[in-house]
Order: structure tokens, then C-alpha cells, then sequence
């Protein structure tokens, strides 16, 4: 059986694993899948079509599949999906999704959410990702994978953060970061290639050097970014990364690319 403190309020209906672990003062909803592993420290509030994946520890006064903050929301049976080994902190708050977004949010494995972090309705977020204290996504929002967020950043809705992004803190992110890149700034500009990350997640060398070009050749003032662009894809074709970042420009987005800031600041 479940360890279940005697002051959690379970629901009827609510499918908790026998491993799971619900502490005190916790109130699960009568939908809520809780898998293998779970636990829930104390005083955690969880509701709706909630699923949180095996190994995941939630720590007090989050509130998991709530309500979204959307004003077009009617009731309708969207879903929080959230996958395995998650830690997420205290006062962290996750919102189910609406019919406007395909009726999901989900959350991959592995990730970290510092206190006070959000997730609103209909975003993706990849694996092994990281926000810390305050990073807030507006909705219908896409991270990648091993995506990192800076405390007090805050994405705008419908923006892509590509797969090992760095966003710096107090950012506000309000158009498409490609991948492996690093943003900061009130509004923010590209500021290079995360390198750190690159180096950390184990991206091999000539990979890093092949990004480095293509990133300078991006972004320089010659030539349109389409221009550039097909020169990137003819140059660097054999790169998988580099060709990542270029599949993504070409993705069609409602947000504009980030990008560095021009030479007199603007």
C-alpha cells in the first residue's frame, strides 16, 4: 500500500502506486495518476487529469493541474502530463492544457524546477532541463532538452527555446532562441553559443567549432538571413547540430528569431 499521511485528503477515483508517498496535508483529485516512486512531501495540491511520472518528488505548496490562468478555458478534460525523476520545488505551479493548445502540457524527464517556477498551459518542455527560482513560461510555450532558465526570466507565449539554450537571469524572452544558444537582457539578444553546456553535455569538438562558424556566418551583416542561411545548410550539411539550428529558422513560427544586438547597442 501507498504511504499515505493520515492528514492527505485522497480522492475517490485518484490511481496512487504502491510505492508512492503522500505527506502531510497533501489534497489529490480524483483524476490524478500518481506512478511508482512518487512523492509528495507535504501540503501539495494536485487536480485534474494530472498524470506525474515515476521517481518524481514535489515538494511543499506546489499546485500541479489546476485551472489554467486563461481566460478562454471553458472546463474542458485537458491534461498535465509530467515524466519521470522530476524534482519540483517549492510553490512551483503547472497548469493542464486548453483547446486552443491540443489540450495537453506535458514535461519531460529528469528536470528541475527551482522555487516558484511556472508552467502554463499548453507548453512542451524536453528533458533535463532546468529552471531556477521564478522562471516563468507563458503558454503554448516549447523547451527543449537540457534547456536551462535563469531565475526571474519569463518566456512570452508561443515562443521555442531550442535544445540547450541557456537564458540568462531576469531575461525576458519574447521571440524563438535556436538551439545551443545563449540570451540575456531585458529584451533578450543572442550573446553567443552556450558553450559551457556545450562542453558539459559532452558535444564533441569539431561539433562546437562547426556551431562557432555557422553561428558567426548567421549572423553577419552581409546578405539576408535566407542568404545566409542556404550558406549555413551548403557549408555545414555533415553537422547535425548546426543543422538542427537550421531546421529550426526554417520552422514555421509566430515569433521571430533572436537575435545578437548590433554593434551600436540597438
Amino acid at each position: 500500500m501507498p504511504n499515505i499521511h493520515p492528514t492527505a485528503i485522497i480522492a475517490p477515483g485518484a490511481k496512487i502506486a504502491a510505492s508512492a508517498s503522500i505527506g502531510a496535508f497533501c489534497v489529490v483529485g480524483e483524476h490524478v495518476e500518481l506512478a511508482e516512486g512518487v512523492t509528495l512531501v507535504s501540503h501539495v495540491a494536485v487536480d485534474g487529469l494530472t498524470v506525474i511520472g515515476a521517481g518524481t518528488t514535489v515538494y511543499p505548496f506546489a499546485s500541479l493541474g489546476h485551472r489554467p490562468q486563461d481566460l478562454k478555458y471553458k472546463g474542458e478534460q485537458s491534461r498535465l502530463i509530467i515524466g519521470k525523476n522530476n524534482q519540483i520545488r517549492e510553490q512551483v505551479t503547472m497548469n493542464p492544457g486548453t483547446e486552443g493548445g491540443g489540450m495537453l502540457t506535458q514535461v519531460g524527464d529528469d528536470c528541475l524546477f527551482m522555487v516558484g517556477a511556472h508552467v502554463a498551459h499548453d507548453c512542451v518542455v524536453g528533458n533535463g532541463c532546468i529552471f531556477a527560482n521564478n522562471a516563468t513560461l507563458a503558454g503554448h510555450v516549447t523547451v527543449g532538452d537540457y534547456a536551462v532558465l535563469g531565475g526571474l526570466s519569463a518566456v512570452h507565449q508561443f515562443v521555442r527555446i531550442g535544445r540547450q539554450v541557456m537564458v540568462g537571469g531576469m531575461t525576458g524572452v519574447e521571440n524563438d532562441v535556436i538551439p545551443y544558444a545563449a540570451v540575456t537582457g531585458n529584451r533578450a539578444h543572442l550573446s553567443g553559443l552556450n558553450l559551457v553546456g556545450l562542453k558539459r553535455r559532452g558535444l564533441a569538438r569539431e561539433d562546437i567549432h562547426a556551431l562557432r562558424n555557422a553561428y558567426r556566418l548567421l549572423f553577419a551583416p552581409e546578405g539576408t538571413m535566407a542568404e545566409r542561411l542556404e550558406e549555413v545548410s551548403e557549408q555545414f550539411q555533415a553537422c547535425a547540430p548546426v543543422m538542427e539550428i537550421v531546421d529550426f529558422i526554417r520552422t514555421d513560427s509566430s515569433r521571430s528569431i533572436c537575435q545578437p544586438k548590433l554593434e551600436n547597442g540597438a
